[in-house]
């Protein structure tokens, strides 16, 4: 018979320690990590700080106009703080009537000229853009290299000849002269922004279309424009902030007080000759603050994804 050998009992400690592994030991940090946190914990908090100061007196202004049209006039400039001691509403309602018309016939003025320059923008330039980004032709580095040129022009070198033209056409005191160069794709900046996003775009989606049977209008309207929504969301929140605020370009070619825009009609509140109310023209400030301020509201999420996906090969 042969003899079976038994193994030993396996020990109960011996079982505990394979059944049961021991946990890893959490390490221990050391000084000097301890001290690089709290550092790094620091210089966040001071940065915090610098901007929420930097931010405050950026705004400063701003809020102390707010303050300025709800104070009387004569005690705007003596108290320089944001406290109000009383509201002085009559500064809306005398700036809404102060001048020869109400102020609401200005703002439908500058909206006229906003929406005809929103409308000349995004036809000329996307059409523009489109010829420099998708065509071939003759001198297209040279015509594309002088259109960036204009970037650099300021405005104030071609108004004296600008303003010769018009005035021979006779559009002097009309909006035309604010309206028509927006559909000649004078914005140079917006040609070079559709520019850069048109070239992000597959060219196989036009070599699809042109398959199918498609030209160059019916690749523009089906395939392109489509998929240009980011930058013409851009260039609409840019000519209505650009032309609303425009104050030089108005005051050139409109003399008829029934023509002012909204600059040029704030710029009526102030007299050389007599007192001023400046807590009309601030209230009136305010007022035509309101439509920048939504359109930059509301447009805030076109505008940055516009300009984030611009230049994107």
């Amino acid at each position: 018979m042969t003899k079976i050998q038994t193994l030993p009992a396996a020990d109960s400690k011996s079982v505990d320690t394979i059944t049961k592994p021991t946990p890893p030991r959490r390490p221990r940090e050391s000084r000097g990590s301890l001290a690089f946190s709290r550092r790094a914990r620091t210089k966040g908090l001071v940065k915090h700080a610098i901007l929420i100061l930097a931010g405050g007196l950026m705004i400063y202004p701003l809020l102390w106009m707010v303050v300025s049209s709800l104070r009387p006039n004569d005690l705007i400039f003596r108290e320089p703080g944001l406290w109000l001691n009383s509201l002085e509403m009559g500064n809306y309602t005398d700036g809404w009537s102060a001048l020869t018309h109400p102020f609401g016939h200005y703002m439908i003025n500058s909206a006229i000229v906003v929406i005809g320059s929103i409308l000349g923008n995004l036809i000329s330039c996307s059409m523009a853009a489109y010829a420099f980004a998708r065509l071939q032709f003759n001198g297209k580095k040279l015509f594309f290299g002088i259109m960036l040129l204009t970037i650099m022009l300021p405005f104030h070198v071609v108004i004296v000849p600008q303003y010769i033209l018009f005035s021979q056409i006779g559009w002097v005191n009309t909006f035309w002269p604010l309206i028509v160069p927006k559909l000649l794709a004078t914005d140079a900046f917006f040609v070079f922004l559709m520019v850069q996003f048109i070239r992000g775009i597959p060219k196989e989606l036009d070599e699809a279309a042109r398959i199918d049977g498609a030209g160059h209008p019916r690749i523009f309207l089906r395939v392109i424009l489509p998929l240009m929504v980011p930058a013409l969301a851009t260039t609409t929140i840019f000519t209505f902030i650009w032309t609303w605020n425009d104050f030089f370009g108005a005051l050139i070619y409109l003399t008829d007080p029934d023509m002012f825009t909204v600059p040029v009609a704030l710029r009526a509140f102030v007299d050389s000759q007599s007192s001023t109310s400046w807590g009309s023209l601030f209230a009136m400030s305010i007022v035509s603050l309101l439509p920048v301020f939504l359109v930059f509201l509301f447009g805030q999420r076109f505008l940055i994804k516009g300009i984030a996906t611009t230049g994107i090969k």
